[in-house]
C-alpha cells in the first residue's frame, strides 16, 4: 500500500518584503532631497534677480536725475568737477559735474530724495571727460566737450550692476 504524503501548503505571503520597503524609502528620500535642493536654488536665483532689477532701477534714477542738467555750472561756467562749495546736498547740485565721485547711501531717486527702503544699496557716480575720437579713453578734466557718466550700484559692499553713457557740453 502506498502511502500518500500530504503536504501542507503554506500560502505565499502577500505584501512587500523589508528590502522592498527600504528601497522605496530611499528612493522617496532622494526625490525629496532633490526637490528641497532645487527649491533652494530657485530662491537664490530669484533673490539675485530682485537685486539686479533694483540695481537697474537705481541706475535709471541717476540717469533721469541728471538728464536735464548742463555739464558745467550754469552760473559760473566753471568746470569744477565735484560739487561747488555751496552745494552741500544732492538737491543743490545744478550741473552734471557736481556728481563726480558722488556716493549715495541710501540711494536717491529722480527728485534727489533718499530712498530709505533701499539702505543696503549705494549709488556710486563718476563723471569724467573722454576723448571725442575714442569715447572709451578718459582725458584730463576740462580738455573735452564729452563726458562719460558711470553709475555703479553696490549692495552690501558687492557690486551688482553698472552702466555708462556719454553726454556732451551744451
Amino acid at each position: 500500500m502506498k502511502k500518500h504524503l500530504i503536504r501542507s501548503r503554506v500560502p505565499a505571503a502577500k505584501g512587500f518584503t523589508l528590502v522592498e520597503i527600504l528601497m522605496a524609502v530611499v528612493i522617496i528620500g532622494i526625490a525629496i532631497a532633490a526637490l528641497v535642493g532645487a527649491n533652494g536654488a530657485f530662491t537664490q536665483v530669484n533673490g539675485a534677480a530682485v537685486s539686479l532689477s533694483t540695481a537697474e532701477f537705481l541706475i535709471e534714477e541717476i540717469r533721469e536725475l541728471t538728464t536735464m542738467l548742463p555739464v558745467v555750472d550754469p552760473e559760473s561756467g566753471i568746470d569744477t568737477f565735484g560739487p561747488e562749495s555751496d552745494e552741500t546736498t544732492v538737491a543743490a547740485y545744478d550741473d552734471l559735474d557736481d556728481f563726480d565721485n558722488a556716493s549715495f547711501c541710501p540711494p536717491v531717486d529722480v527728485s534727489a530724495t533718499a530712498l530709505t527702503g533701499f539702505g543696503s544699496f549705494t549709488q556710486q557716480v563718476t563723471v569724467e571727460n573722454v576723448d571725442p575720437s575714442s569715447l572709451e579713453t578718459p582725458v584730463a578734466d576740462h580738455t573735452s566737450d564729452f563726458v562719460r557718466i558711470t553709475v555703479v550700484i553696490v549692495q552690501n559692499n558687492r557690486p551688482i550692476s553698472s552702466a555708462s553713457w556719454i553726454r556732451t557740453r551744451y
